[in-house]
């Protein structure tokens, strides 16, 4: 994983994110155990992509504020792109399976 920056806000780190050239959003297939390409419909498998950066943002009165936005990479697709997940009490958790299938350093 590389060095990441550090932002304020969730929407701070979106907008440098899209000029990085992450620019797909990714949703999750849970029943495929995948991420899917909103703008291909490609399937990317575990092994087929990276997570390149984690910013995690905590909300300072409502828990439910507290985020974590992923960076992915997928050298096969050729695609950069972010996948979005709550944590905490309000953590998606096939989200959290597919990335603990991803990467079990992390």
């Amino acid at each position: 994983m590389k060095t990441k920056e550090n932002y304020d806000t969730v929407s701070e780190a979106l907008t440098s994110l899209n000029k990085k050239g992450y620019t797909t959003d990714f949703r999750l297939n849970p029943q495929m155990q995948c991420l899917v390409c909103n703008h291909t419909s490609a399937n990317l498998s575990p092994d087929e992509f990276e997570i390149d950066a984690i910013y995690r943002f905590e909300g300072n009165t409502d828990p439910g504020d507290e985020m974590i936005v992923y960076a992915i990479s997928s050298s096969i697709h050729k695609l950069k792109g972010i996948v979005i997940n709550g944590y905490g009490l309000y953590s998606d958790s096939t989200t959290n399976k597919i990335v603990a299938r991803l990467h079990k350093a992390i």
